[in-house]
């Protein structure tokens, strides 16, 4: 019997022009299957052949898990405690094996095992030939396209076969088979029964490596490209920075009359490029973004990353661009999510969050309006800020005096003790779903809970005044206008809504929405 295995290792190795422990591995996990047969679950078993002389050995095996996690595979699994008291030393994710008989090796056996051997080698060939490939770690495939597979293209690139979906096609073109096509390798599908390496066309990083190829001055590290975006086949931005003084980094992407950036172009079906100069400061980035639109002011709002682009009426449409396309583009390449507006339009959001902020301290802070005012005019926005700047700032402020500051601080601090007991109360009974839904707060998921929204299909299903009111209101008031339908909603509780209500809230909202759908 092991004189039989050793000369079926010695031959498939040959055949097949493979290591030998390729081999020995494929025979030890058909020998595995086999073995496995004779057991009703789906039990683990590891076959250990000697390379010496053939002999092998057969074992049940159980890994070790957490006491806490419980068994999830019964027939695969033991529990720590469980396994300590066997081998004494032993740790989490250790194994336990016990030797069991071996079926029995035979020509038969060896024949019908032979398919299953072969798989394992030729998954073991494509697996070298792929590390091989990654090995020399480049980014582009240039191959030729070998056949379609469901509108796939097959692309063959010396010995590697690679997948260009077809939504991963710029679109428009027309690939066939026989056609010379350039993509970037945007990732390695292990899983995949067919081509591994998957292509892309239509990746910001697609350009960005065209560029490297067209530009000298990217591989010599003169000049870099920070961030792109695309929108495949009809336009797309790129921002580049360089630290050497004498690089112009747009007119060297471009090139002589052109030729680099028509080299890229040309490559992309024609689609557009804007070449953008990088900035550290995220505001001159956004506008060199949004060019050819001019832009007449920028409010930059760390907390939300985000900026309110004030532009004249003449340049809002091209600011925002056909569909939306200039603002959503650079959007993508600054990071910043970019508010294009008009100066009415930001005028106009001003006013409504400096009445909302007004009504915010006049409730909290049982202040009258006037108080409100000077405290707003000052650059006060939240009640954080009145309970822990320091002292001296509000002593500056020349209409209140010490006793006057000193009592807007202990009310600002006890209205955010109470509203941190009432966020706890809220939370009580809530579903861990809600409550830690990206970009929920604490203060956030508290109000809701206090209004009887404790699930995702209860969040998801309110309609966009009841959320709002809920933030921007006290519970008891949101509830009670939820009850009556808003019937009796004031103008300024109305503005207050609409202020609290932004596109943040709706975000969070839509995936509570889309959660709560794919339960």
């Amino acid at each position: 019997m092991s004189r039989e295995i050793l000369l079926l290792v010695d031959a498939l190795a040959r055949e097949k022009n493979v290591d030998k422990d390729i081999v020995f591995g494929a025979l030890e996990h058909a020998l595995a299957q086999a073995t496995k047969k004779r057991y009703e679950g789906d039990v683990d078993i590891r076959v250990s052949i000697d390379r010496e002389n053939g002999e092998f050995e057969s074992f049940r095996r159980w890994h070790v898990v957490p006491d806490e996690a419980g068994l999830q595979l019964p027939d695969q699994e033991i529990l720590h405690f469980e396994a300590k008291e066997q081998i004494g030393d032993i740790e989490v994710d250790d194994y336990i094996e016990e030797p069991i008989e071996s079926v029995e090796f035979g020509r038969r056996f060896a024949q019908d095992t032979k398919q299953v051997v072969l798989q394992r080698i030729r998954d073991a060939e494509r697996e070298q030939i792929l590390a091989d490939f990654l090995e020399r770690g480049d980014s582009l495939v240039t191959g030729t396209i070998k056949r379609m597979e469901r509108g796939d293209a097959i692309v063959e690139s010396g010995r590697i076969e690679a997948r260009l979906p077809r939504d991963q096609t710029i679109p428009k073109e027309n690939l066939r088979i026989g056609d010379r096509v350039r993509a970037y390798i945007l990732r390695i599908d292990r899983n995949a029964r067919g081509p591994q390496v998957i292509l892309s066309r239509t990746a910001p990083e697609f350009i960005m490596k065209l560029f490297e190829l067209e530009v000298p001055e990217i591989e010599q590290g003169l000049l870099e490209i920070k961030s792109a975006a695309r929108d495949s086949g009809v336009r797309a931005k790129i921002a580049v920075y360089t630290n050497d003084k004498r690089i112009d980094p747009i007119g060297t992407c471009v090139g002589m009359r052109g030729s680099r950036v028509q080299a890229v172009t040309g490559e992309l079906g024609g689609e557009r490029v804007d070449i953008v100069l990088w900035s550290d400061d995220p505001a001159q980035f956004v506008i060199g973004a949004l060019a050819p639109a001019n832009v007449s002011s920028i409010v930059v709002d760390e907390e939300k990353h985000a900026m309110d682009v004030v532009v004249d009426e003449e340049n809002l449409a091209i600011a925002i661009g056909r569909g939306g396309q200039n603002v959503r583009l650079a959007s993508e390449l600054t990071g910043w999510q970019i508010n294009i507006m008009t100066a009415e339009e930001s005028a106009d959001k001003s006013q409504a969050e400096t009445a909302a902020i007004r009504a915010l301290f006049m409730e909290k802070l049982d202040v009258d309006e006037e108080v409100a005012d000077i405290l707003v005019e000052e650059g006060f926005a939240t009640l954080e800020e009145i309970a822990y700047v320091p002292i001296s700032e509000m002593l500056d402020i020349e209409s209140f005096d010490e006793d006057t500051v000193n009592e807007l601080r202990n009310r600002a601090r006890d209205a955010l003790v109470t509203e941190a007991i009432a966020s706890e109360e809220g939370m009580e009974g809530m579903d861990d779903a809600l409550a830690n839904l990206e970009g929920m707060d604490r203060v956030t998921a508290g109000k809701l809970g206090l209004a009887g929204v404790k699930t995702l299909a209860a969040f998801g299903a309110l309609a966009y005044d009841e959320f709002g009111a809920i933030l921007a209101l006290s519970a008891d008031r949101a509830r009670q206008l939820i009850e009556t339908e808003f019937e009796d909603v004031t103008d300024e509780e109305m503005k207050l809504i609409d202020s609290k209500y932004d596109e943040q809230a709706k975000a969070l909202q839509a995936r509570a929405w889309s959660l709560a759908e794919a339960k």
